[in-house]
C-alpha cells in the first residue's frame, strides 16, 4: 500500500520511523560483530592485513548487488519484498561468521552479509525519499542515520560489556536476534509504493542518469578511494594502547569506536538539518575535509587515549556528514524514476571505494608503515573535497548564467 500524501509532506512520518528502527537494530548486530572481528580473526591466526582484504572484499562484491538491485527495483516496481530479503540474508549470514575457523571463511560470511545489505541499501533509500519532501531530504535522512547509528552504539557497548563473559562466536551467533527484528519491522512497518515508471535496459538507465549525478559520482569515487573500513581504527587503536594496557588494550579500542559512533549517532539528524538551511554539498565537503585531518592524525602516531579519543570523534563526525548527506544530494539530483538505479549506482560507488581503500590501506599499513596507509588516505580525502568543492562552483555558475539570460 502506498503511503498517503499528507503522510508524506511530514519529515517524520510512519515510513521513516520504521525505517530508522529498521536500521538501528540491524546495525545492532552488524557492529557486534564489527567490534569483536579483528579480535576474532587474531584468534584465528590471521595477519593484519586479512581485515582489509575481508573488508574490501566484502565491499567490492557487494556493489554488483547495490547495482542490480537498484535497476531491478526501478525495472520491475518491487521495492519491499527485496530489501526484506536483503536483510534477512544479513542476518543469517553475519552470525554464520561463528562459525568460521580459518579467516577465509570469515571472508565468505562477509561477503554473504554485505551482499545481503547491498542488496537492500538502494531499495530502502528508494522508499525513504519517496515518502518525504524534498526540502526535508536531510532532515529526515540524518534521522535515519541516527537511529541507525543508536544502533551502532548499542553493538560496541553489547561487546564491551560482554566480551569478557561470552565467546567471540557466541555473541556472533547472538547477532541473529537483532538482525530479524530487523527484517520484521521492515517487512510490518513499511508502506512502499512501486516505482513510478519502469526503467530502461541497465545502460540505458545509467546513460539517463543526470550528468550532474554522474560528476557527482566522480567526487565520490575520488573521495572513496581513500575511505576506508573505520575497524582498522579498532585494530590501530589497539595496537598503540597494548604496551601500556596490555590485554585491556581491545577492549579501550572497542570503547574509542563506541565514542565514534555516539557522534555518529548525536549528530547524523543536526547535520541534516544544518544543511537543507545552508547547502547540502557545502557541508559535504567540509565532512570530507575532517577525514583528511582524522588521517592526518593518526599519522602522527599518538600513544594515548586522550588523543586517540579526539580521533574518533572526528571519525564519527565525518561519518554522520558523509552517510546523511551523499544521499541527501543524490536524492535532489535524481528523478523520481531513477531513484533505485541512482541510488544503486552511489552505494556500487562508495563500494568500489571501499575495497579499492581498504585493500590500499590495509597493503600500505603491512609493507610500509601504518603512517603510509593514513597518509594515502588522508591525500585521496583532500582531493575528494577539492573536487566537489569545484563542482558546486560549477553548479553556483551555472544557476547565475542561466537566471541571467
Amino acid at each position: 500500500m502506498a503511503p498517503h500524501r499528507a503522510e508524506k509532506r511530514h519529515w517524520l512520518n510512519r515510513n521513516v520511523l520504521a525505517i530508522g528502527l529498521t536500521s538501528l537494530f540491524s546495525d545492532l548486530g552488524h557492529e557486534v560483530a564489527t567490534s569483536i572481528l579483528p579480535v576474532f580473526l587474531a584468534g584465528l591466526g590471521a595477519a593484519p592485513w586479512a581485515l582489509g582484504v575481508i573488508e574490501g572484499v566484502a565491499d567490492g562484491i557487494s556493489s554488483i548487488a547495490k547495482l542490480s538491485a537498484g535497476y531491478a527495483s526501478d525495472k520491475t516496481g518491487i521495492r519491499k519484498p527485496i530489501a526484506v530479503v536483503g536483510y534477512i540474508v544479513t542476518a543469517v549470514a553475519t552470525a554464520g561468521i561463528g562459525l568460521a575457523v580459518v579467516w577465509s571463511h570469515v571472508l565468505v560470511g562477509r561477503v554473504l552479509a554485505w551482499l545481503g545489505r547491498g542488496a537492500r541499501s538502494p531499495v530502502r533509500d528508494a522508499i525513504l525519499v519517496d515518502s518525504i519532501e524534498p526540502e526535508d531530504y536531510g532532515k529526515s535522512l540524518g534521522f535515519e542515520r541516527s537511529l541507525d547509528t543508536l544502533g551502532a552504539i548499542i553493538g560496541p557497548a553489547v561487546a564491551v560489556l560482554l566480551v569478557g563473559i561470552l565467546s567471540n562466536r557466541t555473541l556472533l551467533f547472538l547477532t541473529l536476534v537483532p538482525g530479524m527484528i530487523a527484517a520484521g519491522l521492515f517487512a510490518f512497518g513499511v508502506r512502499a509504493a512501486p516505482a513510478t515508471k519502469p526503467a530502461m535496459h541497465l545502460k540505458v538507465s545509467f546513460r539517463n542518469l543526470p550528468v550532474k549525478f554522474r560528476w557527482f559520482l566522480v567526487a565520490i569515487a575520488i573521495f572513496g578511494v581513500g575511505d576506508f573500513a573505520h575497524t582498522l581504527l579498532i585494530l590501530r587503536a589497539s595496537q598503540i594502547l597494548q604496551p601500556q594496557l596490555g590485554d585491556a588494550a581491545s577492549q579501550w579500542a572497542i570503547g574509542l569506536y563506541l565514542v565514534h559512533n555516539l557522534l555518529y549517532a548525536g549528530f547524523s539528524t543536526p547535520i541534516g538539518a544544518l544543511a537543507d538551511r545552508v547547502g547540502k554539498m557545502k557541508v559535504l565537503t567540509a565532512g570530507y575535509l575532517l577525514a583528511a585531518v582524522m588521517n592526518l592524525g593518526f599519522i602522527l602516531n599518538p600513544t594515548t587515549v586522550l588523543p586517540l579519543f579526539f580521533l574518533f570523534a572526528l571519525g564519527g563526525l565525518f561519518i554522520a556528514v558523509e552517510d546523511a548527506l551523499e544521499r541527501a544530494v543524490a536524492a535532489d539530483l535524481l528523478p523520481e524514476h531513477l531513484r533505485a538505479t541512482g541510488f544503486g549506482a552511489l552505494a556500487a560507488v562508495n563500494s568500489i571505494g571501499d575495497l579499492a581503500s581498504s585493500m590500499l590501506v590495509g597493503f600500505l599499513w603491512a609493507k610500509v608503515s601504518p603512517a603510509a596507509g593514513f597518509g594515502y588516505a588522508a591525500v585521496l580525502s583532500l582531493l575528494g573535497a577539492t573536487f566537489l568543492f569545484l563542482l558546486k562552483r560549477t553548479q553556483d555558475r551555472s544557476r547565475i548564467s542561466t537566471h541571467g539570460s
